[in-house]
């Protein structure tokens, strides 16, 4: 069974988007409620922005068939919390962004489906990824692992008003050089089109905190944007007059990863 997609790249970049997959097998559809089905916590089109950027460059672009609702693939397989204290969705959500459930009542999974799923969906995508890196470091000797994402602007569940356009994380500076954090920061603080901020509600994921060997030559960056700067968070349609400007700034920032 296929869970993912990879296109190998020559260049030492490596732009993984972890919940741009949208499937859901009709199976566990029938279990959700008419909302979920909609995956309406998907990045969308987070691979339509990335995907030019990534073949202009030469990275490696690597994505999920299946939606975020059937795991998520930002998370620890043991379902440990990234941010302890704080509500966020698990390994495998059961109240979507809005706090509603996502399952009918007595459709949850229990642990077994939870392993199965970790084992199916979970597993190839991190070995993926894990290959993907080795081989770009071992040619390159050194490597940049971008993880992109989006959300919707405001999500009460998760942060208070209106998230900023541009959230750019490096797990608080741990994930990569200085000299990096400091390049992308400086290019967002040059334009004025988009609000931005560095290691605020969204200072990297799972992935973003995994990966990194900053010593070795591995650095990994987190941007999430903010969904009404590219498409229409209602009816999840993309915005084509919006969304070229959006893609000419990360293309900024993905050039500059590999100065």
């Amino acid at each position: 069974m296929d869970t993912y997609t990879l296109e190998r790249g020559t260049a030492p970049l490596l732009i993984s988007l972890p919940h741009d997959g949208s499937h859901i097998p009709d199976d566990l559809a029938a279990r959700m409620r008419p909302r979920a089905r909609r995956a309406p916590d998907t990045d969308w089109h987070v691979g339509r922005l990335y995907a030019p950027l990534a073949r202009a460059l030469g990275a490696s672009l690597l994505r999920p068939l299946a939606s975020r609702y059937v795991i998520d693939l930002n998370r620890p397989a043991d379902g440990h919390a990234l941010y302890p204290g704080r509500r966020e969705t698990g390994l495998v959500p059961t109240l979507g962004f809005d706090g509603e459930p996502i399952y009918l009542d007595g459709a949850e999974p229990d642990a077994a489906e939870t392993q199965r799923r970790v084992n199916d969906y979970w597993q190839p995508y991190h070995r993926a990824l894990q290959q993907e890196l080795a081989r770009l470091h071992a040619e390159h000797g050194r490597v940049v692992l971008w993880e992109g994402h989006s959300i919707r602007s405001r999500v009460p569940m998760l942060f208070d008003g209106v998230l900023p356009d541009f959230n750019l994380g490096t797990a608080d500076g741990a994930s990569c050089t200085a000299a990096l954090q400091r390049r992308l920061a400086d290019a967002l603080a040059a334009q004025s089109d988009y609000s931005h901020v560095v290691n605020g509600r969204f200072k990297g994921g799972y992935i973003t905190r995994a990966y990194h060997r900053v010593e070795e030559g591995i650095q990994a960056v987190q941007l999430e944007l903010a969904q009404h700067r590219y498409m229409d968070e209602e009816s999840f349609a993309y915005d084509e007059a919006k969304a070229p400007a959006v893609q000419r700034l990360i293309g900024r920032l993905l050039r500059l990863c590999l100065e």
